[in-house]
């Protein structure tokens, strides 16, 4: 048994029993570690005990009463109580806490009993009353709690029915007993359902004092829960005008929404990307428990598509309502300039409200997907089938009417232009454009006459990948009828034969510049050279190579030889020698003997 405490073992006859232990000393501030492990019932009381460790007692597996009252506690862990299976009974009341960890009480499955009374709680958490569900006695008298939330009266068994017994899996009344007093409690439809059970004279439900008063608002100050008259707070109901809203680009859309709750809730708009939404906003509560709230979208661009969420909220709850804009652009055709004519556009705005251009819709995955592979056999099969193809909204096929030469000729951001010639074009014959962003399900299409060869398309989304097709209508468009382009830039065949003509360009200056620059070197090296050949040949005829023949001196012993052969120096040996006359140059030394140097 701990020093600073007291264990008392209570037998029995038949030679079993249980241990409590008693710890009250002023000077203990720490929960004791060495406590008997077959302790049933522990108490610490009127210590200097601030806070409760994780698994402060998780060795005492068969703990049923647990007691730390009027200490000096003030924090709790989440696990403090870890492994406390069989406790039944949890007081905590005469301490100074501000908050209890809620969850904590999962670990206590067979927990009945907890008292909290006489703690500094100023409120509780909504989700709390997950793990309240099997207490039949809960005391948070004399505390600092001003409400509850709805929420938790909705999911608290004592306040929503019946309460579900452990041991069997029917539904069975129990008494629970509460306690609500001694808190500064303001009266408002948020704790109306604790309200009406003070009102209501239930065996099921006992209140530990029934004589519970309003501490506020002004009005009810000091007024009984019995005498208190409040309406129930009602959670808020929110609907849109509209889900979908689909407007050309430029356009004035409102969006609006309604709810009814009470008290009368409080709207937002906000965007499901988290986006600002910075657009006039009007509001009017047209009478209590109702309030719509506008919101005006002008010029709309692309950036203000996606889904707008209006949420409504009081003090019962918040619901929200969603509504989605879709952005679509707008068609601008310019007729080609005529003779005698002046040139004139038409501006169509593609919605998909639109009956006819509903019926006009294509199938456009496949088409598309025949026209790039070439497969023109397929896509024509495809129109004949009649699933939703021009074949049968457009009427007559005109097979002499063609389209060529479909081209990209300028492109920004947001705009495209498409060109395009005919051939064997009437005043009665038409053309169909058609668009879409590249691998889509839909082509959006655009009915024109054969003598209009230029479309702008605007309100095109930036770096996006679009397919567009130009054909007679009532004809699928064949491949060479079909144009891939991206908003960023040019993409198609003419930039593409332009691009391959630059580089063709670079390599033929590469390739050709360096062989002028070689020929012109050969031709300035041709008319240089003969020159330069004269001299040099002039050079080698004029300075000639002599060898010195000369008396070689006598010395005894040396036979006849009298002449030898003797080499100059490169100065001796190179002299020049006059074209003009073929004598010979004589030299004396001064041994008396001469030289001959002939040429």
């Amino acid at each position: 048994c701990p020093s600073q405490c007291t264990c008392v073992y209570h037998g029995r006859s038949d030679g079993t029993g249980t241990r409590s232990v008693l710890c009250n000393d002023p000077d203990m501030y720490e929960i004791p570690v060495n406590v008997p492990v077959d302790t049933v019932k522990l108490r610490i009381e009127k210590t200097v005990i601030r806070r409760i460790p994780t698994e402060a007692f998780y060795y005492l597996v068969d703990l049923k009463y647990l007691w730390v009252t009027y200490n000096c506690v003030a924090n709790i862990d989440i696990s403090s109580f870890y492994n406390l299976k069989q406790l039944h009974e949890l007081r905590l009341d005469g301490n100074l806490l501000s908050t209890f960890p809620w969850e904590s009480l999962a670990e206590m499955p067979n927990l009945r009993t907890l008292d909290l009374h006489n703690n500094k709680m100023t409120s509780i958490p909504a989700d709390a009353g997950r793990y309240l569900r099997n207490l039949t006695y809960l005391d948070i008298s004399s505390n600092k709690l001003t409400t509850l939330p709805s929420d938790l009266m909705d999911i608290w068994p004592p306040f929503s029915g019946a309460i579900v017994s452990k041991n069997t899996d029917i539904l069975v009344t129990q008494r629970v007993i509460l306690g609500f007093q001694d808190n500064p409690w303001y009266c408002d439809c948020r704790i109306s359902k604790l309200i009406e059970f003070s009102k209501i004279v239930d065996t099921s439900v006992v209140l530990l004092d029934p004589l519970v008063s309003c501490s506020g608002p002004e009005s009810l100050a000091g007024i009984l829960f019995q005498r208190a008259e409040l309406e129930q707070c009602l959670k808020p109901s929110v609907m849109t005008s509209a889900t979908k809203i689909t407007s050309p680009l430029g356009s004035n859309v409102l969006l609006r929404c309604d709810a009814t709750g009470y008290p009368t809730p409080q709207l937002t708009w906000t965007r499901s990307d988290n986006i600002p939404v910075n657009y006039t906003v009007i509001q009017e509560t047209p009478g209590e428990g109702v309030r719509w709230s506008i919101i005006s979208l002008t010029g709309i661009s692309y950036k203000d598509a996606g889904e707008y969420r209006c949420k409504a909220k009081n003090l019962a709850g918040m619901s929200e309502a969603a509504v989605t804009v879709t952005v679509v652009g707008v068609v601008t055709t310019t007729v080609s300039p005529q003779k005698y004519g002046r040139n004139t556009e038409r501006s169509t705005s593609m919605t998909f409200a639109d009956k006819k251009q509903s019926r006009l819709m294509l199938d456009g995955k496949k088409i598309s997907k025949a026209v790039t592979n070439g497969n023109k056999k397929q896509a024509g099969e495809l129109s004949k089938k009649g699933e939703d193809t021009l074949l049968n909204t457009a009427g007559m096929a005109e097979p002499n009417v063609t389209v060529k030469n479909l081209r990209v000729i300028s492109e920004t951001d947001e705009r495209v232009t498409l060109t395009w010639k005919t051939v064997n074009a009437t005043s009665n014959s038409a053309v169909t454009v058609l668009y879409s962003k590249y691998g889509e399900k839909d082509m959006l299409p655009l009915s024109t006459d054969s003598n209009k060869n230029k479309v702008t398309i605007d309100g095109l989304q930036p770096n996006t990948q679009y397919m567009a097709c130009v054909s007679p209508k009532g004809v699928p468009p064949t491949k060479e009828q079909c144009v891939v382009f991206t908003t960023d830039g040019l993409n198609d065949e003419s930039s593409s034969q332009f691009s391959i003509l630059v580089v063709a360009s670079s390599a033929a200056c590469v390739v050709v510049l360096p062989l002028i620059f070689f020929l012109l070197y050969k031709v300035l090296k041709l008319h240089v050279k003969p020159k330069i050949g004269k001299e040099a040949e002039l050079a080698k005829e004029t300075y000639v190579k002599f060898e010195t023949v000369s008396l070689k001196p006598r010395t005894l012993n040396a036979g006849d030889q009298l002449w030898a052969r003797r080499y100059t120096d490169e100065s001796e040996r190179l002299l020049l020698c006059s074209r003009s006359s073929m004598d010979s140059q004589m030299t004396f030394k001064s041994e008396g003997s001469r030289s001959e140097y002939l040429c």
